[in-house]
């Protein structure tokens, strides 16, 4: 079973249709007993690192994801900001965290060229293989929102990066814990392959 974490971060409805337009069927839930039962977790998120934090907790859902991903292994895809608070935690709010990518979540400084929040194409480029990229062109262009980047401590987890005036992580992995910065259920065919290669491979 797939489980949509729902923590009251936003976007559950868009990835949902994603996963309605590829046929596959996923369960929405911010019940610990039914996340407890998922065979593969994804993470979205619209929204403040704080306001996302402060909603698993009051839905009790981080001691089972810690179950689930760190005892169990279970894989989990998070997206933007679900990838932002697998970091120890952000300059956007005070609290830590879940910590299982080493690594911060920084603010894209205010520059006269480059509007903040990064909104828009942007291209991807691998910095390892990963089957997360199966099917899909060499550096392809996905849909990025966002005020807020991943700074990786090790290089070794970083799967992709891209540029918005300064190199960033754009997909990231330790283990079986992948995250990706931008929105691969708001990124066309090219963000659909993505899911199902996820799908397929875990």
């Amino acid at each position: 079973m797939t489980v949509i974490v729902d923590y009251g971060a936003g976007n559950i409805r868009s990835v949902v249709r994603a996963f309605e337009r590829l046929g596959e069927t996923a369960t929405v839930s911010s019940d610990p007993d039914v996340v407890g039962q998922a065979r593969r977790l994804i993470l979205p998120g619209v929204g403040s690192f704080d306001a996302a934090m402060t909603g698993m907790r009051k839905s009790q859902l981080l001691p089972v994801l810690e179950e689930k991903v760190r005892k169990e292994g279970v894989p989990i895809l998070g997206i933007c900001l679900g990838l932002q608070i697998f970091t120890r935690g952000s300059e956007e709010g005070t609290l830590p965290g879940l910590g299982w990518i080493p690594g911060e979540t920084r603010k894209f400084p205010v520059e006269s060229s480059r509007k903040v929040p990064h909104i828009g194409w942007n291209n991807v480029v691998l910095s390892r293989p990963t089957y997360l990229f199966d099917n899909l062109p060499t550096n392809p262009s996905l849909y990025f929102v966002h005020s807020y980047y991943v700074s990786c401590d090790r290089e070794e987890d970083i799967l992709a990066t891209s540029d918005y005036g300064r190199q960033f992580v754009s997909m990231a992995q330790v283990d079986n814990i992948f995250g990706v910065q931008f929105h691969p259920e708001k990124s066309a065919h090219l963000g659909l392959q993505l899911l199902v290669n996820f799908l397929r491979n875990t």
